[in-house]
């Protein structure tokens, strides 16, 4: 069997067993963490599936209160890797397109993860509004400050929004630097192959003290962090 074809198959039969288990944990913990749970599996299972060893560095500087968590993104891989390794409970601020999706739209709302709707000033605004209140009340949340996969694997500009998030919030903001995804599915789900992948969490950001016009400067400071952290040489 082709590889694209068996990665296909693997990816689907995983989020639909797993999805099913989010859906039906979710009804009975509204708290969110057996769902978290459910998908923490579905990311180390895809990862074990396809030889993809993931090591966090780093895991100290997670806050003992909640943050947001911003991350380059490569690729679709990221995902599964990002929910079945990093070491703490956490939603994810989505675009509000993936809650049309059948099964991953329905996990992603029951699960408490936050849509954003980007094509609508108002509904953007109202989105960011209930995730600072989500924050504030102690949730962690990540973020992919791009807003999109970087096409060559290089660190794109980091969009405000998610500063803003962390800057009305008043939590920290911790670099997370996904390294070695690009090596392990170059060119999408049918390039999967064996390797190795390291997320490395950087030294809390504080906010404190910083003006809610800061988010640009924050923006900045947080993407270069990310970019020192993929330079990094993993053996």
């Amino acid at each position: 069997m082709p590889r694209a074809v068996l990665a296909a198959l693997l990816v689907g039969l995983y989020t639909t067993v797993f999805g099913v288990a989010c859906l039906a944990s979710a009804l009975l913990d509204r708290r969110g963490r057996w769902p978290h749970a459910c998908v923490r599996l579905w990311g180390r299972l895809l990862a074990r599936s396809f030889g993809i060893q993931v090591r966090v560095e780093g895991a100290g500087h997670v806050p003992a209160g909640p943050a947001v968590f911003a991350a380059n993104h490569v690729s679709a891989a990221d995902i599964p890797i990002v929910f079945g390794f990093l070491p703490f409970e956490f939603r994810i601020i989505h675009k509000k397109s993936l809650s049309l999706v059948p099964l991953v739209g329905w996990c992603l709302a029951l699960g408490g993860h936050i849509a954003i709707d980007r094509s609508n000033a108002f509904r953007a605004r109202r989105s960011l509004t209930t995730a600072v209140e989500r924050v504030r009340n102690g949730v962690s949340v990540v973020v992919f400050p791009e807003g999109t996969r970087s096409p060559d694997g290089s660190v794109g500009l980091f969009k405000r929004g998610s500063f803003t998030l962390a800057l009305n919030a008043g939590v920290p903001v911790v670099p997370v630097s996904i390294v070695g995804v690009r090596q392990v599915m170059p060119r999408g789900l049918g390039s999967l192959r064996s390797g190795k992948v390291v997320l490395r969490l950087h030294p809390p950001i504080p906010t404190s003290g910083r003006s809610a016009d800061a988010a640009e400067a924050l923006a900045d400071e947080v993407r270069g962090a990310v970019i020192r952290g993929c330079q990094e040489v993993f053996a």
